[in-house]
């Protein structure tokens, strides 16, 4: 488990987002500390999704305010925060399916150096990026895959090989939208573990539907409920809340 610093890294104050008179997400207040695994939970309809849109800037919100250390970066747009090392993983990061994991890799290692899609370098030029490359592609338990096609791998290894390309970007902070989602139990075990590696040095944000994953790594929690943040706290105080247990069952599959 991650040890918090006490540090924040990320905040927002009073976040809303109004669709056609829906406030969808309202006078949301969060803190995540740097260091962190923090995961933000609800039931269906809860809010979740838009607020991580918020947070990612995929969204503008209809009111409130988000910093990223220290910085106000209410108005930026995705790219940029993903310049100031705030990016999201499984939608920044995405696995071309022709492209072998090694090449996947390399041409996120080329969006970090600036020249992204200079396809036209001499092989030379990209080869020096191979060495970084296969080192991520190990990082992340894909070694003896580095030159099957992306395509060809099982959707537990896609996911693997998307949390390589993000930290190709060499993120401060990542922000995982249901890394889990549509995963055999073996897949979540071998995500997991991944997860808990290369959370050591940076903080990790997750919007995730397993409580069990949740339960595993989360250093802090916060519920969601009807667009409101309901609780907050560790997995053991927030899954004795009653509000939070009102909410996923009065909701039925929650």
């Amino acid at each position: 488990m991650n040890r918090p610093t006490g540090d924040i890294i990320l905040s927002a104050r009073n976040l809303g987002k109004q669709f056609a008179g829906f406030m969808a997400v309202s006078g949301v207040d969060l803190d995540v500390e740097r260091g962190s695994i923090h995961a933000l939970i609800g039931p269906n309809g809860a809010g979740k999704t838009t607020c991580f849109n918020l947070l990612t800037k995929f969204l503008q919100p209809s009111s409130g305010t988000i910093a990223f250390n220290g910085r106000d970066i209410t108005s930026m747009e995705p790219a940029d925060i993903a310049r100031l090392g705030l990016i999201r993983s499984f939608q920044i990061s995405a696995v071309f399916p022709r492209l072998t994991v090694l090449e996947n890799v390399r041409v996120a290692l080329q969006r970090r150096r600036g020249d992204s899609f200079d396809f036209w370098r001499s092989e030379r030029v990209l080869a020096d990026l191979d060495g970084r490359a296969l080192a991520l592609i190990a990082d992340v338990g894909l070694g003896e895959f580095a030159h099957h096609t992306a395509g060809e791998l099982s959707y537990g290894r896609k996911r693997a090989l998307e949390i390589a390309t993000t930290l190709a970007l060499e993120p401060e902070m990542m922000l995982l939208d249901e890394p889990m989602a549509g995963m055999a139990q073996a897949d979540v075990e071998r995500i997991t573990a991944l997860i808990r590696r290369v959370a050591k040095d940076r903080t990790i944000l997750m919007v995730e539907h397993n409580l069990s994953v949740v339960a595993t790594l989360s250093n802090r929690i916060t519920v969601l409920a009807r667009g409101q943040v309901l609780a907050e706290g560790d997995y053991e105080t927030v899954s004795r809340d009653p509000r939070v247990i009102e909410a996923y069952i009065g909701v039925g599959h929650g």
